[in-house]
């Protein structure tokens, strides 16, 4: 999770917990608002993890989000598609989270 955050703050991005709302059987794990930066991480998500869950969980999300402002600054290019782009977001979150001790 030190890493992540430490990514987000040497690009500018802040990073902190608040309600995202009901999503019923879906989960939403974050958000990026490119306004700010910043990286939302949902609470209700947050609630209920062990230590290690939580870890994982704000060490993936930030992964995620930061392809996504990767994306809108220009440093990565942004893919046709919502699917490829979402898929994308993903593999870089989890290469992150594997090379974070």
């Amino acid at each position: 999770m030190k890493a992540a955050l430490a990514l987000a703050r040497s690009r500018g991005v802040t990073v902190r917990f608040a309600d995202l709302g009901d999503w019923l059987e879906d989960e939403l794990r974050s958000e990026y608002d490119p306004a700010i930066p910043e990286i939302r991480l949902n609470v209700r998500l947050a609630a209920d993890l062990t230590i290690d869950e939580l870890d994982e969980l704000v060490t993936l999300a930030i992964g995620h989000e930061l392809y996504h402002y990767c994306e809108a600054t220009g440093e990565i290019a942004r893919l046709p598609n919502r699917s490829a782009r979402e898929s994308a977001a993903e593999n870089f979150a989890r290469a992150l989270l594997e090379r974070t001790p």
